[in-house]
């Protein structure tokens, strides 16, 4: 793996020339609005960087970004890669592994997830203090390389508790309902039944999607903070369950973008 991922990063230095990039951004459904306020140098679609998964979903651009974003150099990924799309866990968390590579001293992940919590409602942002993985395989199995990280790492604070409070206190100077609490990552694509939703919330979950989780362990397994922040775009109360489509989610989450835009900006400009 080693091999490989310098091999993706010295094709991708090679085109961004003494470029470092301090942070690195994963931009989840519906959440790309963000690379419009970043100053771009170069911008390289998947497809084109060797080794790199590319994003078969239609709402994911699939670019890798490199640019000012308040004043820091950064590297975003319009568009992310799902296990449900086919790739192994492996996949999916190799480009956490090429930003390191790069230089990225923090990661940045947002997603778009389904509320469990009655008291958090859909449109609201949830920054995500803890988490329960629900994947079906954990993406450090296998051979491990100590170049990369320990074979145990720990995972006691997977999400950096001083971004955390930042976050909360940038969203409340600015108006703006953000709470915190724990997210669920499980498989999809589908989204879940009113049971499933009861049990979610029973084992502790306050929201629920279909990725970051995998990109997190990766993270801590190489020694980078990481802070994690959800649009809540859906409501799954098993009481009052109602039919949501993919298009609904991407709307809600379009039209909170600019409160997620605000919070990150400024979390990224105190680094």
């Amino acid at each position: 793996m080693l091999d490989s991922i310098q091999r993706t990063t010295d094709y991708i230095k090679g085109r961004i020339g003494d470029f470092v990039p301090e942070a690195g951004i994963i931009l989840g459904t519906g959440l790309g609005g963000l690379v419009k306020d970043i100053e771009i140098e170069k911008q390289m679609p998947y497809a084109n960087i060797p080794g790199f998964p590319i994003s078969t979903l239609e709402f994911h651009s699939g670019r890798l970004i490199f640019g000012t974003l308040a004043g820091k150099k950064v590297v975003a990924m319009q568009g992310r890669l799902h296990y449900y799309e086919g790739y192994n866990m492996q996949q999916i968390t190799f480009p956490v592994r090429v930003m390191k590579m790069l230089g990225i001293k923090t990661l940045f992940v947002s997603n778009a997830s389904g509320s469990l919590n009655p008291d958090f409602k859909k449109g609201d942002l949830m920054v995500i203090d803890d988490h329960i993985n629900l994947q079906p395989i954990n993406p450090l199995i296998g051979t491990n390389d100590d170049e990369l990280g320990p074979r145990f790492p720990d995972m006691s604070e997977p999400y950096d508790r001083k971004l955390i409070q930042k976050a909360l206190q940038i969203a409340a100077a600015n108006n703006i309902t953000c709470h915190k609490g724990v997210y669920v990552s499980v498989t999809g694509p589908n989204l879940e039944t009113r049971a499933e939703y009861r049990y979610l919330r029973i084992i502790g979950g306050d929201s629920v999607g279909m990725s970051t989780v995998p990109e997190v362990i990766v993270a801590n397994h190489m020694g980078l903070p990481v802070f994690a922040i959800s649009v809540l775009t859906d409501e799954g109360f098993p009481e009052e369950l109602k039919p949501v489509s993919i298009e609904e989610i991407i709307e809600i989450a379009q039209r909170a973008e600019p409160k997620l835009t605000q919070i990150l900006k400024e979390l990224i400009a105190g680094l």
